[in-house]
C-alpha cells in the first residue's frame, strides 16, 4: 500500500465516526483529509484552529483558489453554510471550553495507556507543542488518526513513550491503517481490523499489549 493509498484509508475511517450534529477540530496531516469522505446524510461542522468554523472539502485545481482560505494542514479548502471565522484567541476559547465535541489529531507515538506524543522528534527543530496540547485536555474526545508503523518500520504503538508527551491517558479512539482501538480506564482494546491483515500481523507490529474486544469487527477493503 502506498503512503497516498494509507492517509487515504485512515482519512475515510475516521470520517465514518465523526459524530453526527457534532463540532469537530481537525489537526495537521491526515486529520484535515476526513472532511473530504464525510457521509452525506451526515451534518458535522468542522474547525480549524487557525480561525474557520465551518470548514468545507478541499478546493480542487479546477477551481478559483483563494490562497488565505485554508486548514491547519495550509490546505485550500471551500466554505460550507453558515462558515464563520475568528481570530486564534477565540479558536482556542471554543477548544479550552470543553464544547468541541472531538478532536482528530496524528501521532509520533501513542502507548498502551493512551499517552500521546505527536509534537517533538529526538534531534529535529521543534517549535512546541502548539495547540495539540489544548485539544487533548479541552475536548470531549480525542481520535488519533496515524500509520501503524513509521515509514522505517519504527513502531508507533508502543509500551512506553520515548519522544516528549502531549497528554498522559488522552486518548479515547486510535485509527490506523490495519485497526482500530478504544482505550479504557488504562487499557488498549483492539475493537476492528481490516480485511487484509490477520490478528497476528497485527501484534507482530504493535509493541503496545492489548485486549481483544468481545466481539471484532473485520473491515473489507
Amino acid at each position: 500500500m502506498s503512503e497516498a493509498e494509507t492517509k487515504v484509508r485512515i482519512a475515510k475511517r475516521v470520517a465514518e465516526m465523526l459524530p453526527d450534529g457534532g463540532f469537530v477540530n481537525l489537526g495537521v496531516g491526515i486529520p484535515t483529509m476526513a472532511v473530504d469522505y464525510l457521509p452525506a446524510d451526515k451534518h458535522i461542522y468542522i474547525q480549524t484552529e487557525n480561525g474557520m468554523l465551518g470548514v468545507g472539502p478541499k478546493q480542487l485545481s479546477g477551481e478559483a483558489i483563494i490562497p488565505n482560505l485554508i486548514n491547519a494542514s495550509r490546505t485550500p479548502v471551500t466554505e460550507t453554510p453558515g462558515c464563520c471565522y475568528f481570530d486564534s484567541a477565540t479558536s482556542f476559547a471554543m477548544i479550552r471550553s470543553g464544547r468541541m465535541d472531538a478532536t482528530v489529531i496524528g501521532a509520533i507515538q501513542i502507548n498502551e495507556a493512551g499517552d500521546l506524543a505527536n509534537w517533538a522528534l529526538p534531534g529535529k527543530g521543534v517549535l512546541g507543542p502548539g495547540g495539540a496540547m489544548d485539544l487533548v485536555v479541552g475536548v470531549k474526545e480525542v481520535i488519533v488518526a496515524t500509520s501503524h508503523t513509521a515509514k522505517n518500520g519504527r513502531h508507533k504503538l508502543v509500551k512506553d513513550c520515548t519522544v516528549p508527551l502531549t497528554g498522559r491517558k488522552v486518548v479515547n479512539t486510535l485509527v490506523t491503517e490495519y485497526a482500530v482501538f478504544k482505550f479504557k480506564d488504562g487499557m488498549m482494546f483492539l475493537l476492528e481490523h481490516t480485511s487484509d491483515v490477520t490478528l497476528e500481523e497485527i501484534a507482530a507490529m504493535t509493541s503496545a499489549h492489548y485486549e481483544l474486544a468481545e466481539k471484532i469487527s473485520i473491515r473489507e477493503v
